[in-house]
């Protein structure tokens, strides 16, 4: 099932439902603090997925020349399989070449198939693996990265 939903940056006032999802979604959550500071960078892009007036998730993008990490994406419990993962990837695929990356990484949980497997349908590829990546509990990720063909490069 889809819904209408709208990708947009970030603000201060989603703060709260970011952090909620964020709270609701990993066992070591980010602290607000955290959001904050990462809010104010110019090399970091946060957008939310919002569902009428509602913020249905979050995705955290951060680029540096030439390469972009995508450091969290979560969606809220209750609009989980609605396409707002999906639709936060496409957005941060998008922020991430019109920045000028070439290339996109990212870690996920080695469990998390489901994940990895939204990651492979946008041509993400695994390339290795971090041992002991996650605390709690104890799990090593999966890396992928998804390169920029040079023609789609700015």
């Amino acid at each position: 099932m889809t819904v209408a939903l709208d990708v947009r940056k970030a603000a201060e006032g989603d703060l709260a439902a970011v952090v909620e999802i964020e709270n609701s979604s990993f066992d070591q959550p980010w602290r607000r603090e955290t959001f904050v500071a990462l809010l104010g960078r110019p090399s970091v892009d946060i957008l939310v997925a919002e569902i009428g007036r509602e913020v249905a998730g979050y995705v955290v993008l951060r680029s540096t020349v030439g390469e972009s990490e995508l450091a969290n994406l979560a969606v809220s419990p209750a609009h989980r399989g609605t396409g707002v993962a999906r639709a936060l990837l496409a957005q941060a695929v998008e922020t991430a070449s019109e920045r000028g990356a070439t290339w996109i990484f990212l870690a996920v949980r080695a469990s998390n198939r489901k994940a990895a497997r939204l990651y492979e349908r946008f041509g993400f590829r695994e390339i290795g693996t971090h041992g002991a990546y996650y605390q709690e509990p104890p799990e090593d990720a999966r890396v992928f990265a998804l390169e920029f063909p040079a023609a789609s490069r700015p």
